[in-house]
């Protein structure tokens, strides 16, 4: 497959590490879900700010006790429809994803659901056009998030 610029697409496993530099989170592992529409992050603590910003709270590495709080311009709010079938209204945010070489904004909703297993979920909204998916590997793109990038 190409790239609409005749590029080839990079491959990703079923898990890879990636970056999100504008909340200051240099690494997370995220479960690449190409059955999801919508990327999501595990949020704690969300609440809606005056000037309408969302503040949360997140672990970017699951069996941390390492807590940060992130700030980011709330984009909107959607119905989302999670695996079990159950709605949630979610906050939407948009900022800057690292992964395997590339820098690119996406949305993603904030959930805080104790129950997800991956910190984060990346969609097939934020990877179309960019990736393709190897559900048999995993961390295609490496173990650790490039420093020049994150």
């Amino acid at each position: 497959m190409r790239r609409r610029d005749s590029e080839p697409l990079r491959e990703l496993g079923w898990r890879e590490w990636l970056a999100l530099p504008e909340l200051g989170v240099a690494r997370i592992k995220a479960k690449v879900d190409t059955g999801a529409r919508s990327s999501a992050l595990y949020a704690s603590a969300i609440e809606t700010l005056p000037d309408g910003r969302v503040r949360f709270a997140l672990r970017p590495l699951q069996n941390s006790g390492r807590e940060q709080w992130c700030e980011a311009q709330l984009i909107d709010r959607r119905w989302v429809t999670d695996s079990g079938g159950r709605r949630e209204l979610r906050p939407f945010i948009r900022t800057e994803a690292v992964l395997g070489g590339e820098r690119w904004p996406i949305e993603i909703s904030l959930s805080a659901r104790d129950s997800m297993r991956f910190r984060m979920l990346l969609g097939r909204t934020a990877i179309a056009g960019r990736f393709t998916v190897d559900p048999a590997a995993s961390y295609v793109q490496g173990r650790r998030v490039a420093k020049e990038h994150a």
